[in-house]
């Protein structure tokens, strides 16, 4: 009887294995991810170049206004993406997929400048003043709250992840429009609490005095709108 010998075959390799990228990939689309933000800011700040009027800023033509809206979308929200786009990469492996996430994730905030468009007004300080009022409030209701924590959950679509941003951050863009649309010094401020409130957990020790401090702004619109830089009315 003769001998049987068993030869044991290799185990497949797996393909998620083999397709997976390493963690190389995914800090390549952040970064990737920081430099067309960056991009973005260069072309913006070009594109408001001697438009900015402060509250009584005229927004132009609407194609005009819906690309540089656009543009300063890409500039102030994609740094707070390249978080969510690591996470996803790392996680997924799926690079290509991070074109299409951006470009729906921005699609988000365009959409929010065409309404933006139709609702505008040239405008005054007490107006301005008010809607700065109005943002502050915004920064302590539930649902700017529950928009931001879900924001942070891992939201897979770039559609889901902007509207989670729109729903924490509408309130500060409303303050941007309402203080100067086209003005660059406000515009990063706006990006700078954007991001802080996309990096730094929820604390009622630091959300708290952000909200009463726009709300303070609104208030000293109102009293004495010439103490505000930038807020430039000739109405």
């Amino acid at each position: 009887m003769g001998t049987q010998v068993s030869v044991q075959a290799n185990p497949a390799p797996r393909v998620g294995a083999m397709t997976r990228p390493p963690g190389t990939a995914a800090l390549a689309a952040t970064l990737a991810t920081a430099g067309l933000a960056a991009a973005a800011w260069v072309f913006a700040v070009r594109q408001m170049d001697g438009m900015d009027m402060g509250a009584a800023t005229q927004l132009g033509s609407f194609a005009f206004f819906v690309g540089v809206w656009t543009l300063m979308m890409a500039a102030m929200m994609l740094p707070g993406a390249a978080p969510a786009v690591f996470s996803q990469v790392q996680k997924s492996g799926r690079v290509w997929a991070v074109p299409f996430f951006l470009a729906s994730y921005v699609a988000v905030w365009t959409l929010a400048g065409m309404a933006i468009y139709a609702l505008y007004r040239p405008h005054g300080s007490v107006a301005a003043g008010l809607l700065a009022i109005g943002a502050g409030v915004y920064e302590l209701t539930p649902l700017k709250q529950r928009a931001r924590q879900r924001g942070r959950q891992g939201v897979r679509s770039g559609v889901g992840f902007g509207l989670c941003c729109f729903g924490s951050s509408i309130g500060l863009m409303v303050m941007l429009v309402a203080l100067g649309a086209m003005n660059v010094a406000w515009m990063s401020v706006i990006a700078v609490l954007v991001l802080a409130q996309k990096l730094l957990p929820a604390r009622a020790s630091i959300d708290v005095p952000l909200a009463i401090a726009i709300m303070g702004l609104g208030v000293l619109i109102l009293v004495d709108p010439s103490a505000v830089p930038g807020l430039v009315s000739s109405i």
